[in-house]
């Protein structure tokens, strides 16, 4: 009989997603031994509604628990990459939310720990899972799509003064970035995992909605190593919620589905240039097994990788080539320059992409994030 893996959640906003979406569906898996938050009615709340025992007030209890596997990190961004660094040098495996963590030497600190740690880390993107965008994936991985000519990733979403309400949000110092660091980040990701990586970047970032630190509006226009051109686009200002990715390639041109959550669990629309790519693909898709969207996939996976000792569904590496996207766009708006990619380590944004005046701050609570 397979071992249960045990799993503590820190944090009682996003977590409870994680639990539902993710630890539920894959109780064959996965036990919740704990929860974690600094907030004891949240706490409290959470831990009855999932009958878990141990309620932990203190993230350093957490490290010494001998039963415990798995510490599932979803807490303000700010306090991500302390916490990823004491749970791996604990020998802890991780699971962390977007975003990783703040800086491109910040991320660089963590794949180096993840070097020495017996735990593996797992950074949150589970838009990645679903029908939809597997089917994509599986498409291009065959060759059946060929070259790569443009797309547009848009991200239309809806966030306004109730949002902000809660302290840590729309600040450079606790939230670490705006539209383009904690909500385009997801659709970005899809971007690259089937486009490939970008070469150079010309972007925008402006603060038009709210009054907030962060950005709310950005747009770019991208160049990829493989020649393909792109234009990103996202706002928190539109009047309804889309999140829509187009992508032509040489032989199909696909849409997502434009559900602003979850783009990846319906069918996209798969255009094929001609009938005999439309046959190649009919023959690839037609014993498709449904793929569940989301965290109940990549939790499933995470558990594979860590039984078979085989690859992780998403990496710390997947994160650095995110974060070095996020660095390059906010350079490139401060000084209306084109950026390249890679980004090395002399780069003056690779300690941090906060403006100076917002670095120093107090320490926030790693309790609620809803």
């Amino acid at each position: 009989m397979t071992r249960l893996r045990t799993v503590a959640v820190v944090g009682c906003g996003i977590g409870r997603s994680h639990i539902v979406e993710g630890y539920v569906p894959n109780a064959d898996k996965f036990r919740l031994l704990a929860i974690c938050d600094i907030d004891e009615i949240k706490m409290h709340a959470l831990a009855d509604e999932f009958s878990v025992e141990r309620r932990i007030a203190d993230f350093d209890d957490l490290l010494a628990m001998d039963d415990l596997d798995i510490i599932d990190i979803c807490t303000p961004p700010k306090l991500h990459f302390p916490m990823v660094m004491k749970a791996l040098k604990a020998g802890k495996h991780v699971i962390c939310e977007k975003p990783l963590v703040g800086s491109l030497s910040e991320v660089d600190q963590v794949i180096a720990q993840e070097k020495l740690s017996k735990g593996r880390l797992m950074p949150v993107f589970q838009y990645r899972f679903g029908d939809g965008i597997e089917q994509a994936k599986a498409i291009i991985d065959a060759g059946i799509a060929g070259k790569p000519f443009i797309g547009s990733v848009e991200t239309f979403w809806t966030r306004g003064p109730d949002y902000y309400e809660v302290p840590w949000r729309g600040k450079w110092a606790t939230e670490l970035g705006g539209v383009l660091m904690t909500h385009a980040i997801h659709q970005h990701d899809l971007f690259n995992y089937l486009m490939g990586d970008i070469k150079r970047l010309f972007g925008r970032v402006a603060t038009r909605v709210n009054k907030i630190e962060v950005e709310d509006c950005v747009t770019a226009s991208i160049e990829l190593t493989n020649g393909a051109l792109a234009s990103f686009t996202a706002t928190l200002g539109s009047a309804d919620e889309i999140t829509r990715i187009r992508l032509t390639f040489e032989h199909v041109t696909f849409e997502s589905d434009h559900e602003a959550y979850n783009p990846g669990a319906k069918p996209w629309v798969i255009l094929p240039r001609d009938q005999a790519t439309k046959d190649k693909i009919d023959a690839l898709l037609k014993d498709w097994k449904h793929v569940p969207s989301r965290f109940q996939t990549q939790m499933a996976r995470f558990f594979d990788a860590l039984e078979n000792d085989s690859a992780l569904p998403v990496t710390s590496a997947d994160s650095r080539r995110a974060l070095e996207l996020v660095t390059a766009f906010y350079y490139s708006s401060l000084t209306h320059q084109d950026v390249e990619l890679p980004i090395p380590n002399d780069h003056p944004n690779y300690e941090s992409w906060i403006p100076a005046a917002f670095r120093q701050t107090d320490e926030v609570p790693h309790g609620n994030r809803s």
